[in-house]
């Protein structure tokens, strides 16, 4: 009797220690699959160096945390970085405000469209040979951007300051020879706006796009003689070729570009020179 307890005692431990062992997990069966990496899309962007790449790079890890790899191609003209849009070698850009683009467009045969308004860049008169408007002598040089929009831009600037008159009709297509009152007798030398700081030395006032005075080292609120209003009509747009104005990537740039952490950056940066235009 004994021993039939004792063999029935040994075969339920037997048992057991089965169960035991049968129910123990193998540790390929308690490892997760590994994760598939998320796919990471790359957004080409040409701009201007100052302020348009700077303000890019506030935009930078907002995209990064969307799986978006921002990448900023930094240009010195105001050409290439359109007809790249244009051929696809960049997905969109940011330099340019809307009359620009609008003549861009008609001169070039190109697709390019707005997809948002993000700054606007006053326009600024530095001093060159002479220090002040009121000190320009009579024949007095003038150095202003050579291109349509800019150049009538500038014209309007020094109009506003009662240095020239232009014809009624002239508009956003103002050139030198639409000036019918001149009483100094301004002379105009027409470059590309890129150009106009650096004849600072061999004109006596220039009238200078913001972009490209931050880049000789002025400060446009304290160092222009006179300045556009702030709800100047020219804000600098996001722009890429017509058809891609939903591209998702594009569209969580234009969300970056009017966020809050872009509007700080800019107020606290540029201190005026530049505005937020959302």
């Amino acid at each position: 009797m004994k021993k039939l307890l004792t063999l029935a005692l040994a075969l339920v431990l037997c048992l057991s220690l089965a169960a035991c062992g049968g129910s123990k997990e193998t540790p390929a069966q308690t490892e997760k699959p590994a994760e598939t990496p998320a796919e990471t899309t790359v957004l080409n962007v040409a701009a201007s160096a100052t302020p348009h790449a700077e303000i890019l790079e506030v935009c930078v890890p907002i995209l990064a945390e969307q799986g978006i790899d921002l990448k900023i191609n930094v240009y010195g003209d105001y050409v290439v970085p359109n007809t790249a849009v244009e051929e696809g070698a960049e997905d969109a850009n940011y330099f340019q405000h809307v009359p620009y683009l609008d003549n861009f467009n008609a001169e070039n045969g190109t697709h390019l469209v707005s997809v948002a308004g993000v700054h606007i860049e006053p326009m600024g008169i530095y001093a060159g040979k002479t220090a002040s408007l009121e000190e320009l002598a009579d024949g007095a040089s003038v150095a202003v951007p050579n291109d349509v929009t800019n150049e009538a831009r500038a014209l309007l600037l020094l109009e506003a300051q009662g240095l020239i008159k232009l014809s009624d009709d002239a508009g956003l297509d103002a050139t030198p020879n639409d000036i019918v009152e001149n009483p100094k007798n301004l002379t105009f030398t027409e470059l590309e706006a890129a150009m106009v700081p650096n004849a600072l030395t061999e004109v006596d006032i220039a009238v200078i796009n913001v972009n490209y005075a931050l880049e000789a080292g002025f400060n446009p609120v304290e160092d222009a003689l006179a300045i556009e209003d702030a709800d100047s009509p020219y804000v600098n747009i996001l722009v890429v070729k017509e058809g891609n104005e939903n591209n998702p990537a594009v569209q969580a740039l234009v969300e970056a570009l009017h966020s809050e952490d872009v509007r700080d950056f800019i107020n606290e940066k540029y201190a005026g020179a530049v505005v937020p235009a959302f």
